[in-house]
């Protein structure tokens, strides 16, 4: 299947061919069945993880409507594949070590990861539901720097279709200026389906944004967050954030640990307070 699938995509490489309507669409559609048939292939996953698995039928639906350019189809497989690693990552319950616990019950969780590296996993349950966070996390992205201390800046440099865009993230300095500023250019994808949703990414090329003078381009993936209602209580919501990254540069890797849990850490009670002051906001008006 695989070898078929790669035949049918390098066709769609030669010049003659591109114009035939559909074939591109065939090519990727393809790729994102043999992803999910591998990923259903994998270990026993959790009932979200294997939701989401079972009907991410992105590459099907979408690309019936639209034809995409080749960059375009080559970024929208970079997300379905981050999407179905970091979901095997989290579907593996096994190896992983408690990093942070706090009091209100959110935690951080590492395991290494062969060819990915040390990946952390937040934990948290938020007094909030489902829709509200996917607006947040996924419909405001780019206000994320006006709530999340660790986020300067994040900017959408393109979208292709309804669940995938290219981003720009400046990152502050962290760990007492230990860690200068670093920056991100990433593909990231949402699938929504049923009660749960996934915005998952990873680090990308993307010609229009080179590294920027004093800014170390650090790389990231791959990553999820996923979210869906609490068992029992449909008004509060479970979030599960898996994160990869590569600093770059001379860092010693007890910095590095250090910096990643408690960016989690950070994240969890900035977006919980941003999340009740919106709330409370509302309710004056």
């Amino acid at each position: 299947m695989l070898l078929a699938t790669f035949k049918l995509c390098a066709g769609s490489s030669y010049r003659h061919m591109r114009n035939m309507k559909g074939l591109r669409q065939q090519a990727v559609l393809a790729i994102g069945q043999e992803l999910n048939w591998r990923a259903l292939g994998g270990p026993t996953s959790n009932t979200w993880i294997s939701q989401v698995r079972r009907r991410s039928s992105l590459l099907g639906s979408r690309l019936e409507e639209t034809l995409y350019s080749d960059q375009e189809l080559a970024y929208i497989q970079q997300g379905e594949e981050a999407l179905q690693k970091a979901l095997g990552i989290l579907s593996n319950q096994e190896g992983w070590k408690e990093e942070n616990r706090q009091a209100n019950g959110d935690k951080v969780l590492s395991k290494v990861v062969p060819q990915v590296g040390k990946v952390f996993r937040l934990e948290v349950v938020l007094d909030q539901p489902m829709e509200r966070l996917y607006e947040e996390l996924v419909e405001r992205m780019e206000a994320m720097g006006e709530w999340n201390p660790s986020v300067k800046e994040i900017k959408v440099l393109q979208k292709i279709g309804k669940d995938t865009v290219i981003t720009h993230e400046l990152a502050a300095e962290a760990a007492g200026n230990l860690v200068g500023p670093r920056d991100f250019v990433s593909v990231r994808c949402a699938r929504r389906r049923g009660s749960t949703c996934v915005l998952a990414g990873t680090a990308t090329h993307f010609g229009e944004m080179p590294e920027q003078k004093g800014v170390i381009r650090a790389e990231q993936g791959p990553t999820c967050m996923v979210f869906h209602p609490l068992a029992g209580s449909p008004s509060k919501t479970k979030l599960t954030w898996l994160l990869s990254i590569d600093l770059k540069g001379w860092l010693p890797k007890t910095i590095i640990n250090q910096v990643l849990s408690q960016t989690q850490v950070d994240f969890a009670n900035n977006l919980r307070k941003h999340l009740e002051s919106s709330s409370a906001s509302k309710a004056r008006c």
